[in-house]
């Protein structure tokens, strides 16, 4: 995430934990594409940017069981008591100046991170500095996800859009954006999202 107050910390509307039925299967099917998309060999070291409540690093420590795992969000104490119940090693970052050294990170994650950021492109440079090899990130797919908003009902007001989403992107300029800065290796698209992996080049 970035350092602006505009952006939210942590997740605007808990999809993780929602209780509808159709919300549900969704979440199901983006996880099951999210696991398939991780990487075969287990890293040593990942790092999650915009780690939020810590969904996500809990279910990838589950799968990486050996693997040291840190987190980084904006500042948030409350996201802060998070970490702390899940055991999770977090800090608070700008996604455009990680307090990293270059390729740190076998395995680097941004799910659910980019479209709130002002300025992805910085952010995705950032990204593939601190990686040593893997990448995967993930964003709404528009103008699905603001039609999906829509239909249940929410922010209407704004047309559908999750406030706090100043990206707005189709499946193909989003892995164009990506592969600006990275080699895309896969694309997956389960409703309402895109998910790319990616590796740094050499």
């Amino acid at each position: 995430m970035t350092t602006s107050t505009a952006v939210p910390t942590g997740n605007t509307y808990d999809k993780y934990a929602s209780a509808n039925p159709i919300e549900r299967r969704l979440m199901a099917r983006f996880m099951a594409r999210f696991d398939a998309m991780l990487p075969v060999r287990t890293p040593a070291r990942v790092l999650e940017v915009g780690v939020g409540e810590g969904q996500i690093a809990a279910r990838v420590r589950e799968r990486y069981p050996g693997a040291a795992i840190a987190g980084i969000d904006l500042p948030d104490p409350s996201l802060a008591d998070h970490w702390r119940t899940r055991a999770l090693p977090g800090a608070f970052a700008d996604i455009v100046a990680l307090p990293f050294p270059d390729a740190s990170f076998d395995l680097v994650l941004a799910i659910e991170v980019l479209e709130h950021v002002p300025q992805p492109d910085a952010a995705l440079r950032e990204i593939a500095r601190v990686a040593a090899g893997d990448v995967l990130v993930s964003v709404p797919r528009e103008p699905l996800w603001r039609v999906a908003n829509i239909a249940r009902g929410k922010y209407l007001a704004a047309l559908g859009n999750t406030p706090g989403h100043v990206q707005h992107w189709s499946r193909r300029r989003f892995t164009a954006v990506v592969g600006c800065v990275l080699d895309v290796t896969a694309v997956s698209n389960p409703p309402p999202w895109t998910m790319v992996a990616a590796r740094v080049r050499a």
